[in-house]
């Protein structure tokens, strides 16, 4: 994937749920109990990529379904609060959906997910929006998973004529999704971006290498892969570098909650890319995003291009390096 030029818009089709997020000091027994702290409701989903895209200079639409009731309204205001562009009107037919998510102690989460409205086409034609070659088009594995959304989006992606920056992350859902969908998806894919954990559910192995080797293959031509890896940074495949794996390193920080940060690290990147970076610059500053996302509490936590300017010149830095 060759830099891309003259980005200004980063679209989202797929799906906003609220968040119902609870800290645990461990993750319950089967047929268990335990108690909890109390609950916090936020937008979550796809929204934290739009949100931290938006902080960081990249104008940001929301294109997907909203429904009418509280989980909806309390999306609807997040939205508004980032500045974030609704494009369709609330359905009358449903509210959005939620996820349950559990934090335990280290900051690991767990997610369980009760789909809304925002899982279903109905009279959404999704070639009526109004794309343009500088828009980057963002996808997830949920609105993959989800029957109707994810064939309408195949559907969709195959109609495009120019040449689109569609950017997949198939999230934990990976392996659920049906295998003609995420199979059309991949081939108009140019960036691919998941975690070590998401590689291996997708290729079948978890050796790194062998999994990008497994992976490149079924993307767009030149496509960049990017495989995240926790505190260690992530690993760049493909798109043209001259060297690959490269290795970018994250900055050490102390974890709280890691609910978000591959959002923040997404969000971030496309923002650089969008301002002109390389994919190897834009990358070391979505690493530091998702550095500084993990030190906060909640699921949309990733910073401001002031903030993360700031931390970038008072942190340590670490250079990239190729692997052998």
């Amino acid at each position: 994937m060759s830099p891309p030029q003259g980005i200004k818009r980063l679209l989202s089709v797929g799906s906003i749920v609220a968040d119902i997020r609870v800290e645990a000091p461990r993750l319950p027994e089967r047929g268990g109990d335990l108690l909890g702290s109390a609950a916090s409701i936020s937008a979550g989903g796809g929204f934290n990529v739009l949100a931290a895209a938006a902080r960081n200079g990249l104008p940001s639409v929301f294109a997907g379904r909203h429904g009418t009731g509280p989980f909806g309204d309390k999306i609807r205001a997040d939205l508004a609060r980032e500045n974030i562009e609704t494009r369709s009107a609330p359905s009358p037919e449903g509210d959005s959906g939620f996820c349950l998510v559990l934090v335990e102690p280290d900051g690991e989460r767990t997610f369980i997910t009760s789909p809304g409205v925002e899982a279903q086409v109905d009279r959404r034609k999704l070639e009526d929006l109004d794309l343009k070659a500088s828009d980057v088009v963002f996808v997830s594995g949920y609105d993959l998973s989800y029957p109707t959304l994810g064939r309408e989006i195949v559907r969709w992606i195959a109609l495009w004529r120019d040449c689109i920056l569609l950017v997949v992350d198939p999230g934990p859902l990976v392996a659920d999704i049906p295998k003609a969908v995420l199979n059309a998806t991949l081939a108009r894919t140019r960036l691919l971006t998941l975690n070590r954990r998401e590689a291996a559910l997708l290729t079948g192995t978890e050796d790194i290498r062998k999994a990008a080797a497994l992976a490149l293959p079924r993307l767009a031509k030149d496509a960049l892969l990017m495989v995240r890896d926790g505190a260690r940074g992530c690993l760049l495949f493909g798109g043209g570098l001259p060297e690959t794996p490269l290795h970018v390193p994250a900055p050490s920080v102390r974890a709280v909650d890691t609910t978000g940060a591959g959002d923040a690290h997404t969000g971030v990147l496309l923002a650089g890319l969008a301002g002109g970076l390389d994919p190897v610059s834009a990358a070391a500053r979505a690493s530091a995003a998702a550095a500084i996302s993990v030190t906060r509490r909640g699921p949309a936590t990733a910073p401001t291009t002031e903030e993360l300017d700031a931390f970038l010149t008072t942190g340590p830095q670490r250079r990239s390096r190729s692997i052998a």
